[in-house]
């Protein structure tokens, strides 16, 4: 009867598959990208306009926000969770 008990779990959980494995990255790789595509939208907000193109914002500070989001993307791809 063990046999059979056995055989039966192991189906089910062919059959049932985990959210794990329909998801290439997990919930950190995907919070982090989040807040870098917020980052980089920040940055192209603060980009924008007509007004005073010389602006320190729009020169220095927007960039900044650009950059940052990217390197945040970039750590999200590549962020690995210990075993």
């Amino acid at each position: 009867m063990q046999k059979t008990n056995v055989k039966k779990q192991a189906d089910k959980s062919a059959v049932t598959p985990k959210a794990e494995q329909f998801f290439l990255f997990g919930k950190t790789n995907y919070t982090l990208m989040i807040i870098g595509i917020i980052l980089i939208v920040t940055g192209f907000y603060l980009m924008a306009g007509t007004d005073d193109i010389f602006s320190t914002t729009k020169l220095t500070v927007a960039p900044i926000f650009v950059m940052l989001g990217l390197a945040v993307e970039i750590a999200a791809i590549m962020w690995k969770k210990k075993d």
